[in-house]
């Protein structure tokens, strides 16, 4: 089975888009605390992080309906890349050969 282009660039995409709900997901578990107030606070980066993951979730559906499973994968792996660069930026977490390797 060959793998189209627009099937690579739609897991592609979802890996992004699921790599920046993790973002979303974080930034509002951050903003987390025992209070009622914080959880208000936190709702809409949960909700974005969640509405996020769906979004990929179904891009990433329509590009492995027409592609091999073998090549898109790995694609959909590169969310993990993703997400270790948008923790660096926007958390400033480490980043070490460990992380990378």
């Amino acid at each position: 089975m060959t793998t189209p282009i627009s099937s690579m660039l739609l897991v592609l995409l979802a890996s992004v888009i699921g790599s920046i709900a993790s973002v979303f997901l974080k930034a509002g578990a951050n903003r987390i605390h025992r209070t009622p107030e914080a959880l208000k606070a936190a709702a809409p980066w949960l909700i974005t992080g969640v509405t996020l993951f769906l979004g990929g979730f179904v891009i990433y559906t329509f590009g492995a309906r027409e592609g091999s499973l073998t090549v898109l994968y790995p694609m959909l792996a590169l969310g993990y890349v993703w997400t270790m660069v948008w923790s660096r930026l926007f958390f400033g977490e480490p980043l070490n050969k460990h992380k990378i390797t």
